[in-house]
């Protein structure tokens, strides 16, 4: 029997391994204009996997999306400190991200 972690979803080796993968935050435009912030390892399969409707529920009946900004973390508590001072932006300053890159 393999060591699960809490969640159950990987091993602990995998979760080990995914620990050496940068974190991402991103911000994706939906069909209806309006902007979701989120954080993922793996943005290529994290946007796949939301414009197939299996994303955050948000994104479920905005589809398609696209993604507009990204910005590497060092691991997953700073991409989660950095998505909250995201989404404490207003939608003009969260412009401003992508648009200026």
């Amino acid at each position: 029997m393999a060591n699960y972690n809490v969640s159950g979803l990987m091993t602990l080796s995998e979760l080990a391994k995914n620990n050496n993968k940068p974190w991402w935050v991103y911000i994706v435009e939906c069909a209806d204009n309006t902007l979701y912030t989120g954080i993922t390892n793996d943005i290529d399969k994290r946007i796949s996997v939301h414009n197939a409707g299996k994303g955050a529920k948000y994104t479920q009946s905005r589809l398609p999306v696209k993604l507009v900004y990204q910005e590497s973390c060092k691991d997953r508590v700073h991409a989660g400190q950095r998505e909250y001072q995201i989404k404490q932006l207003n939608r003009s300053d969260k412009e401003k991200l992508f648009i200026l890159k």
